[in-house]
């Protein structure tokens, strides 16, 4: 590749970070989020459960789920968002393993856990926010924020 479309790429790649952090400070001003309620996390960007809450409450979006799969220890659930003409599907599971590496849950409450992420991810979606790398601290525990 030529040094030219090397710092066309550069260029290209910095104008679309600038412009996703104007759409991300425009959209936590409009759900007055709080440093409580975001978190930068290792690569991403995370809203707390109260924030997706808040979100949810401020755009009134109507979520309908659906279990797809439940088992002791494995559950999916579908989640039906909309807000007027404005209409998505998203999943969330949960797999409680023998240990975190066989799993993507801590708790045995797979079917809530699944939950939590199939209206994180709902909400996220329906908001814009997905699409700019915002994430939901259900929808992984990694996600949680750490202690300090």
């Amino acid at each position: 590749m030529a040094v030219r479309d090397l710092i066309v790429r550069f260029v290209n790649n910095l104008k679309l970070y600038y412009m996703n952090r104007e759409k991300l400070a425009k959209l936590y001003k409009k759900y007055d989020l709080s440093s409580d309620e975001i978190f930068k996390h290792q690569h991403y960007m995370i809203i707390t459960r109260a924030g997706i809450d808040k979100i949810q409450a401020i755009e009134g979006i109507n979520i309908e789920y659906d279990v797809i799969n439940s088992l002791p220890n494995f559950a999916v659930v579908k989640a039906n968002a909309d807000k007027g003409d404005k209409e998505i599907e998203t999943f969330g599971s949960a797999l409680k393993g023998e240990t975190h590496r066989d799993g993507n849950c801590n708790t045995w409450y797979v079917m809530e856990m699944a939950e939590k992420r199939a209206m994180s991810r709902a909400v996220l979606k329906m908001t814009g926010f997905y699409e700019l790398g915002v994430f939901g601290e259900d929808e992984s525990e990694d996600f949680k924020r750490k202690n300090i």
